[in-house]
């Protein structure tokens, strides 16, 4: 009798039915490589491992050179940039992530971002907080609409979609989107048709009140909005991103924000991640710093990981996956 179990390496914690479903099937080894005392294990067991499933680290050349025997990675992710596509690729190796389960709660945290920046509600918070708040406020300490107000948007699939679903039907606001090339609203989102608009980077910088991008990473948006981008913005323009933290040159937006062109800063994502203690972003005045946590609500989190699951089982079966990453893309 043929053994169908194959050697499987979990390189990020997963809830643990999913690990059971797992570990009845397969051999499993866990190993986190960001912690010291696991890190040894993980290198281990590349070299025996068929199936990786995990998030969050990056997956280079040299750590595919040392899983000889790989076939399937399942990201507990949508985005991809953590993983060598070019060399997936070329090793058919498949590459699995989980779009969609988490598009609802990624465009909610950004939303939130996008309104907590304009009524400074974190600042506000903990002008509470610090006993600061002995009478009424005055105008110093005022927000700003974002009901009315025109939403940038910067990438326009499921996510950029969800967000401006929020803005133009929940908030009444235009609606302008950058994008490769324009989406069928007609096909694809009816109810946004005559509500968003395609529009030219330039003018969209120029034309919108909020910006908020939600962009993979890629050759193309890595560094996409620099000093040039930041000056076209409107005087008082917010800037969100809730995508990648490369897609901004973050010494541009800092001087942008420092000599009082843009008013505020919404960021869910970095360049560097955790966010260095030393950063001028982490307590800037004018930014609204958050840890990353687009999709972390316990219903996303766990959808995703099922769905992760679901996608490694299904290949080391022989079967097709539900949502395979196309790395002719890549």
């Amino acid at each position: 009798m043929t053994n169908t179990r194959k050697k499987v390496l979990v390189f990020r914690e997963l809830p643990p039915d999913q690990l059971a479903r797992l570990q009845a099937e397969h051999d499993v080894t866990v190993a986190n490589p960001r912690l010291p005392e696991q890190a040894a294990a993980f290198h281990a067991a590349l070299a025996g491992a068929e199936g990786m499933i995990g998030s969050s680290y990056p997956v280079n050349e040299d750590l595919l050179a040392a899983a000889p025997h790989l076939q399937v990675i399942s990201s507990v992710s949508v985005g991809v940039d953590n993983y060598a596509l070019g060399a997936l690729a070329v090793r058919g190796i498949m590459l699995c992530h989980t779009p969609g389960v988490l598009t609802e709660t990624t465009a909610d945290t950004i939303f939130a971002l996008i309104m907590a920046t304009s009524r400074r509600l974190v600042e506000l918070a903990n002008h509470v907080r610090d006993g600061h708040w002995t009478s009424n406020i005055g105008e110093r300490l005022f927000g700003w609409d974002v009901h009315g107000k025109t939403l940038g948007i910067l990438g326009f699939g499921r996510i950029g979609q969800a967000l401006a679903r929020r803005a133009a039907l929940g908030f009444g606001m235009p609606v302008l989107y950058h994008s490769r090339r324009p989406v069928d609203l007609a096909q694809a989102a009816p109810e946004l048709a005559g509500k968003a608009s395609h529009t030219p980077l330039d003018e969209l910088l120029a034309r919108a009140d909020i910006i908020a991008a939600v962009l993979p990473l890629s050759v193309q948006t890595r560094g996409l909005m620099g000093a040039r981008e930041f000056a076209l913005m409107k005087p008082g323009a917010i800037f969100v991103n809730g995508s990648r933290g490369p897609i901004v040159q973050e010494p541009a937006l800092l001087a942008a924000l420092d000599s009082g062109h843009l008013r505020a800063a919404g960021l869910d994502v970095f360049e560097v991640e955790p966010l260095p203690m030393d950063s001028a972003l982490r307590n800037h005045p004018k930014v609204t710093p958050l840890p990353h946590i687009g999709s972390a609500t316990h219903e996303t989190r766990r959808a995703m990981a099922e769905l992760a699951t679901d996608n490694l089982l299904r290949v080391l079966a022989g079967d097709k996956p539900t949502s395979a990453y196309d790395l002719r893309t890549a």
